[in-house]
């Protein structure tokens, strides 16, 4: 995951890493026959001036292939998995690109380590980053997550 962050990085001034939470160990969650996912939510500062939220889907999917993601199983193993959650206030579906990201509120993933970093987060419809959490069941065990 450094060497992604530091690819991003990479592209200039106008991408700034503001905060990341810790990593974490998550069980699979569609197909289970599989080792289980390092985690990691970062908050970027990105210049709305120069990069469109699909342009910088683009960049991050750019940075996963330089990596060696290859895009051959659906729910799959991966070397690496890069996705935008959220764009500010955005709200759009485009197919490309959906934001906030469709399945951000179901996943414990994504809302354990959201919630470190940044504890108040709401979503553009109002949900709360504790309302999303109360409405999924899971487990979480120092920094292993389970969620069926």
């Amino acid at each position: 995951m450094n060497d992604a962050l530091a690819r991003l990085e990479a592209y200039g001034d106008d991408i700034t890493l503001k905060q990341m939470s810790g990593l974490y160990e998550t069980e699979p969650q569609e197909k289970k026959d599989q080792p289980w996912f390092a985690n990691q939510v970062i908050e970027l500062a990105v210049d709305p001036e120069i990069w469109s939220p699909e342009g910088f889907l683009s960049c991050l999917q750019a940075i996963e292939g330089q990596l060696g993601r290859t895009r051959q199983e659906p729910n799959g193993p991966r070397v690496l998995d890069m996705d935008l959650i959220a764009w500010g206030d955005l709200v759009q579906e485009t197919g490309y690109l959906d934001l906030p990201h469709p399945k951000a509120k179901e996943r414990a993933f994504v809302l354990l380590p959201l919630k470190e970093i940044i504890p108040d987060f709401v979503f553009p419809d109002g949900l709360g980053i504790n309302e999303a959490l109360s409405a999924i069941e899971y487990k979480i065990e120092g920094n292993r997550i389970w969620q069926d």
